[in-house]
């Protein structure tokens, strides 16, 4: 059963050693957890819908609860705490094109704001009802789920637009190829949302973006159907898969999404590294990157996350014996580690890693065999479970995104570290930071930065909290050569922020290709656009 006020099964948690809370006490000092409400408590506050009674339309309490909110801090403390500004009034299941036709002609004759939704993951904010003089409807695509139709020769696969992660490649395993893209909400997150949001998976060195792998699909309009045909490539004019990729539901409702499939690999591997400094580690990233050495993944701790993975991770007699060994070669207290992925034939592994020999002996990297890489694939979809666990010790954690150019990278790290150290400083408040390299590209890479801060003495001091950190760290990026989102969309908690990366006649054209299909700004109002 999935957690209606957190992440993921409720069978499913991760557990923090001891040793694990006496670090983080020692960083940023202890802290006490805040009482949360239960699911019925919320349920007594959901308002009576404003909704007709319709065939596709359920107005049962719970789901309007489950459909409230996503994944961001704020939307976790909104659950935790029962306080939910609002509610949408109906949430409806289509199970196919017509199913989203009658629903798109019934907001339209009834003036409902619809909220497109795919797996509720959203740590941005796409899926928040905003308070509205206009009822409400989540429109859940969960149930076209589907692979409607493999080709063969093009390798092109056509998936309802509800279809989670794991649906994806089950099915496409199933008859020997795979999408490859695996972002770490991949249990929860639908192919819909990929394409909505323009996500990144953790292999995209190998199978690219959802921009590469996204070959065309129907969207469903207050207009009429629009088909985006699949071409290998085509001159006619701007490119319309481009409308849909990064809609984040403002244009229509995506139905089916056509994606451009591979052969499942014979082989694939995943290997831990460390490096003596932050810079060899980078260093090591960028070359390999620019070299095109063909990898599915790499990913580089700075040396704050790498010691703090290592006490998060338990079994200190173990990690005392890696650390002795990697001071023995160079790698003491600066040390970072380096995740990597190698997948294709026999031959294709053989020839990367004769290749990667080179680069490691001149950048210093240190390898640990390939039982921490097991570990790290066995448990890479985990991470997000790590919010509960330090939660319930009184801590909230959160992380956000950005990517730049090369020359830009340790320069805009230190300063969104800088800034969110110093956010709570007048409350004297320890905020524990620290950030990765998660995909890198030959022009740059990205940064993804955690932090962690102690809960106020109540929940809206702790959201307040996150306020000051989210908007530090969210200036400093805009203002400095970094772009507002990844992988994670704009949603509502980015929207303010978008103007400073588009410019004011980009931003005239994305709203004006929202007032084109929807006019009456009915179709997820206050996403993408802070309207």
């Amino acid at each position: 059963m999935r957690r209606w006020n957190g992440w993921g099964d409720e069978s499913t948690s991760m557990e923090l050693p001891q040793s694990a809370g006496q670090f983080l006490q020692s960083l940023i000092d202890k802290a006490d957890c805040l009482a949360d409400a239960s699911l019925q408590q919320v349920m007594d506050k959901v308002p009576a819908s404003r909704l007709a009674e319709h065939k596709l339309i359920s107005l049962d309490k719970e789901q309007r609860v489950r459909h409230a909110r996503g994944q961001s801090l704020p939307d976790w403390l909104a659950m935790r705490s029962g306080d939910i500004h609002a509610f949408p009034d109906g949430v409806c299941f289509p199970k196919n094109r017509q199913d989203v036709k009658d629903i798109l002609a019934y907001a339209r004759e009834n003036d409902v704001e619809l909220i497109p939704y795919g797996g509720g993951t959203s740590v941005a904010g796409h899926i928040n009802p905003k308070i509205s003089t206009r009822p409400v409807l989540t429109v859940d695509m969960g149930h076209m789920n589907q692979l409607l139709d493999l080709d063969p020769d093009s390798n092109i696969a056509t998936f309802g637009a509800g279809t989670p992660g794991p649906m994806v490649e089950a099915q496409l395993r199933a008859k020997g190829y795979t999408l490859g893209h695996f972002p770490q909400s991949f249990e929860l997150s639908t192919i819909g949302g990929w394409v909505a949001s323009r996500s990144s998976g953790q292999q995209s060195l190998r199978y690219g973006r959802i921009e590469q792998m996204f070959a065309g699909g129907n969207l469903e309009t207050f207009e009429g159907s629009m088909d985006v045909p699949t071409f290998p490539a085509s001159s006619a004019g701007p490119d319309l898969r481009e409308l849909l990729l990064g809609s984040e539901g403002r244009f229509g409702i995506l139905t089916e999404i056509k994606v451009r499939v591979s052969k499942l690999p014979e082989r694939e591997e995943f290997s831990v590294f460390f490096f003596p400094s932050w810079q060899q580690a980078a260093g090591f990233c960028k070359q390999v990157v620019q070299s095109r050495i063909p990898l599915s993944m790499l990913r580089v701790s700075n040396a704050v996350e790498t010691q703090t993975q290592l006490k998060l991770a338990g079994h200190e007699n173990g990690i005392k014996w890696l650390e002795r060994y990697l001071a023995l070669r160079g790698c003491k207290d600066n040390k970072c580690m380096l995740t990597l992925g190698i997948t294709g034939s026999k031959l294709q592994l053989s020839a990367t890693k004769k290749q990667l020999k080179k680069q490691l002996s001149q950048f210093c990297g240190v390898s640990t065999g390939k039982l921490l890489g097991k570990k790290w694939q066995q448990n890479r979809f985990r991470f997000p479970y790590l919010r509960d666990a330090l939660w319930q010790q009184g801590y909230v954690v959160d992380t956000l995104e950005t990517a730049t150019d090369w020359g830009n990278v340790d320069a805009l790290m230190m300063r969104i570290e800088t800034a969110l150290s110093q956010a709570l400083a007048g409350q004297n408040e320890n905020i524990h930071v620290f950030t990765h390299l998660s995909h890198v590209y030959g022009q740059g890479c990205s940064l993804y930065t955690t932090y962690i801060y102690r809960n106020g003495k109540d929940y809206q001091q702790t959201l307040q909290r996150w306020q000051q950190l989210k908007h530090s760290a969210s200036d400093v990026i805009v203002n400095n050569g970094g772009t507002i989102s990844h992988q994670h969309g704009v949603g509502k908690d980015h929207a303010p922020y978008l103007s400073q990366e588009k410019g004011e006649l980009g931003m005239n054209v994305i709203a004006k290709l929202c007032r084109h299909f929807d006019p009456h700004k009915q179709l997820n109002p206050g996403t993408l656009l802070d309207d």
